[in-house]
């Protein structure tokens, strides 16, 4: 069975491009999800691994989809090689045409690997440009941090909605309800750094 994982990082953005990719490739059955990929905690990537059977294909549009770094997907990519399933990354290469499932494992595992290093090294690069950049901007008194996309007064409806809901969850919460900064991330889609910065300025 064609089995697809879909997933962007937040409420407001869209599935659409991931899931007409996934169908153009066939796939009989999608798991999608409007959440952050910092860690392997996702309710329906969960539920992927848990559903996938012998000789099922999983396909994603991107392998960022399903994490964000190399550990994560390392872990990933071994439960579902360990289900005895195969992993199809529609933008690398395909191995479509080759019918040993051994071989095409073999080939699609060597890809990932150099996919998964070459993602991590940049991502290393990213982080080391954006400490200079701080830096810099400290030493010219430039630095304010990094502003919120998430307040009362957004361009964006969709996020000033969002805003509001996460306000209203943190007063409840401060109520004595019991709900955490984690459930609250989980429920509208937001990291809990972003959070974290509302509560703070409440």
């Amino acid at each position: 069975m064609r089995v697809g994982y879909a997933r962007v990082s937040s409420a407001d953005q869209n599935l659409a491009r991931q899931l007409t990719v996934l169908q153009n490739a066939h796939v009989e059955k999608i798991f999608k999800e409007k959440v952050s990929g910092k860690n392997t905690k996702r309710e329906q990537l969960q539920n992927l691994l848990h559903f996938i059977r012998q000789n099922d294909e999983v396909y994603v549009s991107s392998l960022d989809r399903l994490g964000r770094n190399s550990q994560d997907l390392t872990q990933i990519i071994e439960i579902i090689r360990q289900k005895g399933a195969v992993l199809n990354i529609l933008d690398l290469p395909s191995f479509e045409g080759i019918k040993d499932r051994n071989l095409k494992a073999l080939l699609t595992n060597l890809v990932l690997e150099i996919q998964k290093y070459t993602a991590e090294n940049e991502r290393q690069k990213i982080r080391e440009r954006q400490q200079q950049g701080i830096q810099a901007a400290k030493i010219r008194g430039a630095y304010s941090g990094r502003k919120s996309e998430y307040t009362a007064h957004s361009n964006n409806p969709q996020k000033q909605l969002i805003y509001e809901k996460i306000v209203m969850l943190l007063k409840n919460r401060a109520k004595g309800q019991k709900i955490s900064i984690t459930e609250i991330a989980r429920r509208t889609g937001v990291a809990r750094n972003t959070i974290y910065h509302i509560q703070r300025h409440l």
